[in-house]
């Protein structure tokens, strides 16, 4: 998911195989219409593991009340369906859209504002919004309008070797509803008693720095959308503790996603904080299962709004202006992925799945206990968490932010100035800005 969102390729490139997945999918569409009438919907979404296969898990559990519904789902990479949304929305035609499509979480609200004619407002579809985690739901939200179905869960989590904490005396309990001051002082014993850091992450990245932040509910634009990097002093505690972890050994920085991997199957740190899609890759060293515990990640100290819940990842499903049959839409939305404990039952243990979906943590199969983590009931448990996660606003240029955020950072790791290296970030996103 993390790979799928930060890929970037040529601006050419990208508007190629857009092109040729918008002409694709308008070719199936007309197809599938042709041939079922106004009871096939087309729907563009990415990996056939996870989205794909819970969109035909969600047909499956619709055809059970509407036998002759179908859908049309055409595989499209997140960069291509990006840049089709910006290309039918320049030229005004929409034509060349799905009537549904997946959009990342954190690029929602900047395609909803910059094309506020692509998309169908959901607020009174009768979809239980009040049914899923509010921050999730927020991510899809302008103006006080619904534009999105929440779908997959990011809520981040903690994982932690028990193995290797209790080599220095600790267990998972000690690391529950912990601030993070208390972590690093746990960090840096339990690195001197076994020599393995508590974290690992990629230099350059602003992942956690992020996690933090929406811990607090704070953001780096205020409500009006004008950044807010400078003299923001959650993102200074934020920014001062990270440097802490890293200077203090109890977070190891690596060079690329895969190396992070590493880090967790090889065994060569004690555990990781991230979005809860993280268990799978955890999972693929079969011979650490009961070895991993599952909590919630740190607080900070002294920040008024603080908790030990937050968010990485995520999207949510979006209805097009070129939906031909809207009605058919909403009510296929609202009665599966916003109404059925079932279907969600049945796509956790092939994809992992988690919902954002309150009613199904209290399913027999959120309940089953893992055994790789130790009989903990680890899918209720991260269902909790997600709706325990304050909102955030993330803003039109969430991304130019983060990274503008993540290179002040390694500068100031480096040495240089905070004050300095924020001013020059908040700069570098106006400059971006007005452009």
């Amino acid at each position: 998911m993390s790979l799928a969102a930060c890929s970037t390729p040529t601006t050419s490139d990208t508007t190629t195989k857009a092109a040729a997945a918008t002409t694709a999918g308008a070719d199936e569409t007309t197809a599938a219409t042709a041939a079922a009438g106004d009871n096939t919907l087309t729907v563009w979404c990415w990996d056939p593991a996870f989205n794909i296969y819970a969109m035909q898990e969600a047909e499956k559990v619709y055809q059970k009340t509407n036998p002759d519904f179908k859908l049309n789902i055409v595989e499209t990479p997140w960069a291509d369906i990006q840049t089709a949304m910006t290309v039918a929305a320049t030229s005004g035609d929409y034509s060349t859209l799905p009537d549904i499509l997946l959009c990342q979480d954190n690029a929602f609200q900047k395609n909803v504002i910059s094309f506020p004619d692509e998309y169908v407002d959901l607020t009174d579809s009768g979809i239980a919004f009040d049914q899923f985690g509010a921050a999730k739901v927020a991510y899809s939200v302008v103006d006080g309008k619904n534009y999105g179905v929440p779908f997959d869960n990011g809520a981040v989590i903690s994982c932690v070797r028990t193995d290797i904490l209790e080599q220095a005396g600790y267990t998972v309990d000690d690391l529950t509803d912990i601030t993070w001051s208390r972590y690093i002082e746990i960090g840096k014993d339990v690195l001197a008693k076994t020599g393995m850091p508590m974290l690992s992450m990629q230099a350059g990245e602003s992942d956690l720095i992020m996690m933090m932040m929406q811990s607090a509910g704070a953001s780096l634009f205020d409500a009006e959308g004008n950044p807010t990097i400078v003299d923001n002093a959650t993102l200074k505690a934020v920014l001062t503790t990270y440097a802490e972890l890293v200077t203090s050994g109890v977070l190891v920085q690596v060079n690329n996603w895969d190396e992070y991997i590493g880090t967790l199957t090889s065994g060569t740190v004690a555990g990781t904080i991230n979005g809860c899609w993280i268990l799978g890759s955890i999972q693929t060293a079969k011979d650490q299962s009961g070895k991993w515990a599952v909590t919630n990640m740190p607080k900070l100290d002294n920040v008024t709004g603080a908790t030990n819940y937050s968010n990485n990842g995520g999207s949510s499903w979006a209805i097009t202006a070129n939906c031909k049959n809207v009605t058919l839409a909403e009510d296929f939305l609202s009665k599966t992925f916003a109404g059925s404990v079932a279907f969600y039952e049945t796509i956790l243990p092939s994809s992992g799945a988690l919902a954002t979906y309150i009613p199904a943590g209290d399913s027999d199969v959120y309940s089953k206990p893992s055994e790789f983590f130790q009989g903990d009931t680890i899918f209720k448990k991260i269902t909790d968490y997600a709706a325990k996660v304050p909102k955030n606003n993330t803003g039109v240029y969430y991304y130019e932010a983060r990274d503008a955020v993540a290179t002040a950072l390694t500068n100031i790791i480096g040495g240089a100035d905070a004050d300095t290296e924020l001013k020059a970030a908040q700069d570098a996103v106006v400059f971006l800005m007005q452009g």
